[in-house]
């Protein structure tokens, strides 16, 4: 249990890989151990891309914007999927595709995919791997399902890297322990709760950039959060068929 414990404190984002490519056996290990987490009423509502295409993963990374999408071990990207279960009803003569397209389907396929994706990171990193999540993949969601070949009832949600670390990455604190738990309801806000932790995170920068960056964490967020973005995704989500009530 320790060793488990540890390797859970210990995570932190890799972008920085050997090119070494992961092994076929490596890569069933991977995926079989994300197939192993909760999936909701067992739909096991997601599947696993992996991108092995270097035109693929090129046009993948200029999407993202990060390099290390096309430089890594292994890039695989989650998606919640329907398209199969829509695809089983039709065998049978049932249509099932105006129940796919209420919210709560959406969500049990975020959430079976998160879990898989949270399985695989774990299993990864036990193996001494690096990974790093790439939701970035969102900035043209639309072009992420031509490159990928996506059907009705398929939604790209994120990609994750594996492979092995060239570098040590570094380990963001997170947020104190009174802020994210609550017991027996939520809690009031108390602003005083992150001041702390405004001060820890500009030192992180300051000594991440030596000095060239030391904002606050507050500040940072509500900054990204101001500002309106991936606009487009509400409309692909849509497209394919989800959100429809």
């Amino acid at each position: 249990m320790e060793d488990v414990l540890k390797l859970l404190h210990q995570h932190r984002s890799i972008r920085k890989f050997e090119t070494t490519t992961l092994s076929k056996e490596t890569v069933q290990w991977l995926v079989e151990a994300a197939q192993m987490a909760s999936t909701s009423s067992f739909l096991q509502s997601y599947s696993i891309i992996g991108v092995t295409d270097p035109a693929k993963k090129r046009a993948l990374r200029d999407i993202s914007g990060q390099n290390y999408v096309e430089e890594n071990g292994h890039l695989f990207v989650f998606v919640i999927d329907f398209h199969k279960h829509e695809q089983l009803a039709k065998r049978n003569g049932k249509n099932i595709a105006q129940n796919l397209g209420n919210t709560e389907s959406f969500i049990v396929g975020t959430v079976d995919a998160a879990l898989a994706a949270q399985n695989m990171s774990i299993a990864a990193e036990s193996m001494g791997l690096g990974i790093c999540f790439i939701g970035s993949l969102r900035n043209d969601i639309q072009q992420v399902a031509e490159i990928l070949e996506l059907p009705e009832f398929v939604v790209p949600l994120f990609g994750l890297v594996v492979g092995i670390p060239t570098d040590k990455g570094s380990q963001k604190a997170r947020l104190p322990f009174e802020t994210i738990y609550h017991e027996n309801g939520y809690q009031a806000f108390d602003y005083e709760q992150y001041e702390a932790y405004d001060e820890l995170i500009s030192q992180y920068y300051a000594d991440r950039t030596n000095g060239k960056r030391s904002d606050l964490w507050s500040d940072q967020v509500v900054g990204m959060l101001k500002e309106k973005s991936r606009e487009d995704v509400d409309v692909f989500v849509k497209s394919k068929g989800f959100l429809q009530q």
